[in-house]
């Protein structure tokens, strides 16, 4: 049986990660802060992408406890909470790299 602890802590898991994790503009933006602070009009130039896009999902992200937003002069710098964020989609990008050639196996035999 699975503790209440575990079944709270997952549901918030929920609720903060998992969600913020659920559009792949978001994961782009974190692993683009993987090597450090940038402000929208960094983060616009280098993915290429709308600055109210940009600027949308780095609220939710902030909003979710991953990106912090520090005022610098006239911009605000973005940067991630904790490294761990970058490791933990590592692990799971090599799972599903693993699963692909799983099935490609399967596919191939």
């Amino acid at each position: 049986m699975l503790s209440p602890t575990l079944i709270q802590e997952i549901t918030q898991l929920h609720a903060d990660f998992c969600s913020a994790l659920a559009d792949s503009t978001r994961l782009i933006l974190l692993y683009a802060l993987a090597d450090g602070p940038r402000n929208v009009s960094e983060l616009t130039e280098q993915l290429e992408l709308p600055q109210p896009t940009v600027s949308r999902h780095l609220k939710i992200l902030r909003e979710r406890g991953m990106v912090t937003a520090t005022r610098q002069g006239m911009t605000v710098q973005y940067s991630l909470t904790d490294e761990r964020i970058i490791q933990a989609l590592d692990i799971l990008r090599a799972i599903m790299r693993d699963r692909i050639q799983y099935h490609a196996s399967l596919i191939a035999a």
